[in-house]
């Protein structure tokens, strides 16, 4: 799964922090997901602990999008087969299927070959009946890879706005109050287009918390956000935002544009949501390796958030009072964390917020030795960070790999960090990791290895 692994394992630590790290990559994938989390019995389908008959419907259809979608249409074809008549999954990491038809668009920013899939998605969705079971395979950049600008929004006027809100630092949650409200399928709109079929919602949450309408702006859940809430986001974070999409928000803000359905809509009376994998599933999976490589692992959030390279700092700290105190764990132990930081971007560099996470992380470790000069001293502290889907930020890298030995010269990483310049800086030290797409895609992963002094 790691592509350059080899020459990444240049200590015990490293070895069992990459091992952490493709357990919990496999583990969310979606092969494994649906096998566990789908299964099929005689003419039974189970999802969770809820049965659909599937001969009390004349059409089950497949629709969705995201990072992951086309994985989730490939699994759920592996155990549904023919009983699929049609589908269609928007993503930027395309499989074969049979069944199911694979649209590719872009992330994290919106394209016009997005637009293109939406709209065969959204003309699948007018065509369900009462008679249909929809399956939605909904996973993590799926906000992007479904983007169906509504009214006079244009793509462009799309795309600058995704860009501004990305660079400002606002969270997931506020990001997609202002995509739901500039979108034809999102905020619960998909299921005002499919309904009155019947719709299985799977999501694989990306998201802090795991709320149903922040999951790839929620298409088929109850949306709460306002066109008011969308309307503060780009005030707040000062977004000089196109004359389209400020005209919209306060039309919809003035009563002249339907708001998104919220809950009690009646678009939702046969829509039941199963959230099948998030951070956690891939947390104890890399949990579980920790402990099996001898090490005592704790798990300390999957709700991290916030600025990545203050988190880093954090991390770091916790770690060293481990090796330090043996609080609140004693080492050998493996510190494990998910969630979704985020980077305000200042400069006009290259990374994304693992790599992030890991120059910060890396130049703390680096102050907190300075005064060892033995390299196994200084390699105590181990940090691996990646984003699960294998791309962190717009880089081709998932994230990196450092210890106290990454940084020699502390100022070079500080201009890389002030720059938001840190994937050069990362790759010059043979610190990236390099995956591909994994066709996992739930939130970050976090590994703090520590060894004994």
């Amino acid at each position: 799964m790691i592509e350059n692994r080899d020459a990444l394992t240049s200590t015990a630590a490293r070895e069992v922090a990459l091992d952490c790290l493709e357990a919990g990559v496999e583990a969310g994938h979606p092969r494994t997901v649906i096998r566990d989390a789908v299964t099929l019995e005689d003419e039974t389908l189970r999802v969770a602990d809820t049965t659909y008959d599937l001969e009390a419907y004349d059409d089950l259809v497949v629709l969705g999008g995201g990072n992951a979608a086309a994985h989730v249409a490939a699994a759920l074809e592996g155990i549904l087969g023919d009983r699929i008549d049609d589908g269609v999954v928007v993503t930027d990491d395309p499989v074969d299927t049979e069944r199911v038809e694979v649209r590719e668009g872009d992330h994290p920013v919106p394209s016009e070959r997005g637009v293109a899939g939406a709209r065969h998605l959204l003309e699948a969705a007018d065509a369900a009946t009462d008679e249909t079971l929809v399956v939605t395979a909904i996973t993590g950049g799926g906000s992007a890879l479904m983007p169906a600008p509504a009214g006079a929004v244009s793509l462009t006027a799309l795309q600058s706005t995704t860009d501004a809100l990305l660079a400002s630092g606002a969270d997931i949650g506020e990001i997609n109050a202002v995509r739901k409200h500039l979108s034809a399928l999102k905020g619960g709109r998909l299921a005002r287009r499919v309904a009155p079929a019947t719709v299985v919602s799977l999501l694989f949450s990306d998201v802090v918390g795991n709320d149903p309408s922040v999951i790839a702006s929620g298409p088929v859940v109850p949306d709460e956000s306002t066109f008011d809430d969308a309307l503060a986001v780009l005030e707040r974070y000062e977004i000089d935002a196109p004359e389209t999409v400020v005209d919209r928000l306060e039309r919809g803000v003035a009563g002249e544009i339907a708001e998104t359905p919220g809950p009690g809509d009646t678009a939702f009376e046969r829509v039941s949501t199963h959230v099948v994998a998030d951070g956690m599933t891939v947390l104890e999976a890399a949990r579980e390796t920790a402990a099996e490589r001898g090490y005592e692992p704790l798990v300390l959030s999957a709700r991290i958030r916030g600025e990545a390279r203050e988190a880093a700092t954090t991390h770091v700290a916790i770690a060293e009072e481990v090796r330090a105190t043996g609080n609140p764990v004693s080492p050998p132990a493996v510190l494990l964390s998910g969630g979704e930081t985020t980077v305000t971007i200042r400069g006009d560099g290259t990374g994304g917020p693992n790599q992030e996470f890991a120059t910060s992380a890396a130049l703390d470790l680096a102050a907190g030795h300075a005064d060892c000069g033995r390299d196994d001293d200084r390699n105590k502290i181990t940090v691996a960070a990646i984003d699960t889907d294998g791309i962190d930020g717009v880089t081709d890298a998932a994230g990196a790999l450092v210890d106290g030995t990454t940084v020699e010269d502390p100022e070079s990483a500080r201009e890389a960090l002030a720059e938001n310049d840190v994937s050069p800086f990362l790759e010059a030290r043979h610190a990236l990791i390099r995956t591909g797409q994994t066709g996992t895609n739930l939130n970050d992963l976090r590994i703090l290895v520590v060894e004994q002094s």
